[in-house]
């Protein structure tokens, strides 16, 4: 039987990205031959924070957060299934450690990438639209491709965040995202500031301190919290990782939600106390010969900043104290985030999606965000509906699997519904 041109099949869904989440997707229906879906990625190959591969660099979450397990521990595309076909298998269990390398955990999804056939790289979506007589959504892309689908799975991620302040200026500033790509015209600077508080920011701190006294310049760590807060990684905090958490959350008033959403930043925002301890411990040891050149600067909020002739002034304002000051450098990284940014492609489908009142998604509680409720599914970005569990790797099998049963009205990967001890509601 000779197949369809692309345009006139119609798949049973497309996903649009391909980070962690929608990959998981990919390798838990490629197995399902009753599910027919296609990925469109605008990268050559797959990429994941390539500019964080600091050396022993890891996750904050254990190996079997991977792409599957969770959902589906005998799949071939598990990170273990990766190391035994790397030959490394007795290697990684020797080592006695659950959490993956960075760079390790980049190269177990290319493997697993590689193994797909449902993945398109280098195919930049340009618009969706909707077939109102076909019940179908249009997935145009820049090589001029059609794509037809039923439903939609988004899984664009996060872009790198840049505060305010800093729109529009000029100079060869970074996002942490792009620090090891430039970390060398960095250390040739007298002088680098560092803004931000989250575990990229240490992990940076900890290697520009480590050859502060080899490239000798003044490195200044600044940060908006009254301290450098470590992740909360105790058993019963991690239950809030659960069916039943965010059955809890997502059924809470929307301002409610909101303010826990604040509230909970250290739940996944944090750094490892470890690497907290081994910066206090460098410190220590670089000061035994004399003061070192750096300063850390709680409480101070980046409220403005320019840039002339090679050096950056930056307006700070100590929150507590209500004091402004400023400080200048050279060099500075922002290691601010990432943020969501609704794809520009989506807008003919606009009256097609739900949103909140503060103009985000309102993702229902099967991840859909349309106003069928089971057409367009989100990856991810939904701190505001579904809790910390959204950008956690460790529940993007759960929420994967979640997924796959709205797409063919069963359940192919049993779903979790109770998992904790505590009780979240009354």
């Amino acid at each position: 039987m000779t197949a369809l041109p692309e345009s006139d099949r119609v798949h049973d869904f497309v996903g649009i990205g391909l980070g962690p989440f929608n990959l998981g997707l990919a390798c838990l229906t490629e197995p399902i031959t009753e599910l027919d879906g296609v990925f469109l990625e605008s990268k050559p190959d797959f990429e994941w924070h390539s500019g964080m591969f600091l050396q022993g660099a890891h996750l904050q979450t254990p190996f079997m957060s991977d792409l599957v397990t969770l959902a589906d521990p005998t799949s071939p595309y598990s990170f273990l299934n990766y190391l035994k076909e790397s030959g490394r298998l007795y290697s990684f269990y020797i080592r006695e450690n659950f959490y993956p390398l960075r760079v390790e955990y980049d190269d177990y999804c290319r493997w697993a990438a590689s193994k797909l056939s449902s993945v398109r790289f280098g195919t930049t979506v340009t618009e969706v639209a909707y077939d109102e007589a076909a019940e179908v959504y249009s997935v145009h892309t820049e090589g001029g491709d059609l794509y037809r689908a039923r439903h939609l799975v988004l899984g664009t991620g996060t872009p790198p965040h840049i505060p305010d302040a800093c729109a529009g200026l000029g100079g060869d500033f970074i996002h942490n995202s792009r620090y090891l790509h430039h970390k060398r015209e960095l250390q040739r600077k007298e002088s680098i500031t560092l803004v931000g508080s989250g575990q990229s920011a240490a992990e940076i701190y900890y290697d520009l301190l480590g050859e502060i006294d080899v490239h000798g310049y003044q490195l200044t760590w600044v940060t908006r919290s009254p301290r450098f807060f470590p992740l909360e990684y105790t058993k019963l905090t991690l239950e809030m990782t659960s069916p039943e958490y965010v059955d809890y959350f997502h059924a809470l008033p929307e301002h409610t939600r909101y303010r826990l959403q604040q509230e909970q930043k250290g739940l996944f925002k944090g750094i490892d106390g470890e690497l907290i301890n081994d910066i206090f411990d460098l410190l220590y040891q670089k000061n035994v010969g004399g003061p070192v050149p750096t300063r850390l600067l709680t409480n101070s909020a980046l409220v403005s900043a320019s840039y002339a002739d090679g050096t950056y002034r930056l307006g700070l304002r100590q929150e507590e104290q209500g004091k402004d000051y400023e400080l200048t450098s050279q060099g500075l990284i922002l290691a601010t985030g990432y943020k969501y940014a609704e794809p520009e492609f989506l807008e003919p489908v606009r009256d097609r999606l739900r949103y909140d009142s503060h103009g985000n998604f309102d993702v229902a509680r099967n991840y859909a965000i349309d106003v069928t409720g089971r057409g367009v599914f989100l990856q991810n970005a939904g701190v505001h509906t579904h809790s910390i569990t959204s950008p956690d790797l460790g529940m993007g099998a759960y929420r994967n699997a979640y997924i796959i049963r709205e797409l063919l009205g069963t359940e192919y990967y049993p779903v979790e519904k109770t998992i904790a001890f505590q009780e979240f509601t009354v």
